[in-house]
């Protein structure tokens, strides 16, 4: 297997520490609002990657973190006039069943901030014994002077650098560059106690703490989206190296991953911006499997022009691929020595990989069809469990179907249809077989 490593910008064969337990982290969502199709690119990114991993080793550890508190969740808690547990729970319900429409499986653990933080308050400490942190009315910065390879991920120089903190501290840094570890809380925001007063921790700290937390460093692989790697994993890596008095960036992770952007009309989709496209919005005309591998038809590390000509593309693709596997047993396991395999162990090649699936359609003698199209399954589709009905259970789908077929019954053939447009929007294909209907999740 071989990745691109953002760290040392190169692809590089896949060499894990300990080939008996992969360890890979993702940074995950924010849930202050909800979350719009570029942001899920990250976490399709990462759902790849952890199922390619998976399928060539034993045992792996995926971890991806929720942020639960930040200052746009406080915000977002005072403009809607509710507690912060109420707005993060919201979009974390929402995120989860979005990401599930989309055949994204849940991370193997999944650290809240909010449970992490007397580890974070303990880590800080330590950095402020090793000379790497310090205090000033209450605010924790860390020092970025006192780590030499500062910005190795992103290459800026670190005169050329603007601080990127969510939080404003500037009258109280020692050097422009300094970052937030902890800041004071007022009494009208949530805080904890620490040496420092009641406060709450910084954004970049989260990640350190939970991802060491959970795997222990250094691990494998760390990833996340483009405009992750200055500043924040950037400071990731200078705070972690400080709290272990070791200037080397992989004693923290091994590998770096990141994804492109989506882009509408040659611009980054963001919310600031105001060109954002919603899940709830493309699945009342697409699956949530056309939605996969429309994001998927691009190479991870390459922006998506997006645009409704891709997806319908994505469409024509799916129900050809679809035509082809449907008479072949349904089974999702990755294969390493198959043409699909090799195209995403080349740097997760979905691209190429798709390519592969239609050349397979085109000349089936010519390849070993039932691996083939299980490994297909495995990467652009997903398990039936991750491909799992949002806010829709066995019940709903049977008394639907048992409506469709009162409707054809009674000649009442418009209806029989709307029903099965509707089950088709819930990501469930019908057949009837003699006078009985199956169904199967897409």
């Amino acid at each position: 297997m071989k990745i691109y490593n953002s760290l040392t910008k190169q692809k590089e064969e896949f060499v894990p520490i300990d080939k008996e337990h992969v360890r890979l982290y993702f940074c995950g969502p924010t849930v202050y609002n909800q979350l719009h199709i570029g942001n899920y690119r990250a976490a399709l990114v990462a759902d790849l990657l952890s199922k390619t991993v998976k399928g060539i080793f034993s045992k792996v550890s995926y971890v991806s973190n929720i942020t639960d508190i930040d200052d746009k969740i406080i915000k977002a808690a005072t403009d809607q006039g509710c507690s912060i547990t109420d707005i993060t729970q919201k979009y974390y319900t929402k995120f989860m069943e979005d990401a599930a429409l989309l055949g994204i499986a849940k991370p193997d653990i999944q650290p809240f901030a909010t449970d992490y933080v007397d580890e974070m308050i303990d880590y800080i400490l330590q950095l402020i014994t090793n000379g790497t942190a310090y205090e000033i009315n209450g605010n924790v910065l860390f020092d970025v002077s006192k780590f030499t390879n500062y910005g190795c991920l992103s290459d800026r120089c670190i005169e050329d650098q603007d601080s990127g903190s969510r939080i404003k501290v500037e009258g109280y840094k020692n050097n422009p560059n300094d970052f937030i570890l902890w800041k004071p809380s007022s009494d009208t925001e949530p805080g904890w106690d620490s040496p420092w007063g009641t406060g709450r921790p910084g954004w970049h700290l989260e990640c350190s703490v939970m991802s060491e937390s959970s795997l222990g460093v250094p691990f494998d692989i760390h990833g996340g989206g483009n405009d992750l790697k200055f500043p924040h994993h950037d400071n990731e890596i200078a705070q972690t190296c400080g709290f272990h008095n070791n200037s080397d960036p992989t004693c923290f992770a091994k590998y770096w991953v990141h994804n492109g952007f989506l882009n509408l009309a040659d611009e980054k989709m963001s919310k600031s911006l105001g060109n954002v496209v919603y899940i709830d919005d493309l699945i009342k005309d697409y699956k949530g499997n056309e939605i996969r591998l429309a994001l998927l038809s691009t190479h991870y590390r390459q922006p998506i022009p997006w645009s409704t000509n891709v997806l319908n593309q994505a469409v024509s693709i799916v129900k050809k691929i679809k035509r082809f596997t449907s008479s072949y047993p349904n089974k999702n396991k990755f294969f390493a020595d198959t043409k699909i395999g090799e195209a995403i162990l080349d740097d997760l090649n979905t691209p190429k990989a798709l390519a592969t699936m239609q050349e397979i359609i085109n000349t089936p003698e010519n390849f070993e069809l039932e691996k083939e199209v299980s490994t297909y399954k495995y990467i652009f589709e997903g398990s039936s469990q991750d491909l799992s009905i949002s806010k829709a259970d066995e019940d709903k789908i049977n008394d639907l179907i048992a409506l469709r077929l009162e409707a054809k019954n009674t000649g009442d053939y418009q209806t029989a249809d709307n029903i099965r447009d509707e089950l088709s929007k819930m990501n469930v294909n019908i057949k009837d077989i003699g006078g009985k209907t199956e169904w199967e999740i897409l």
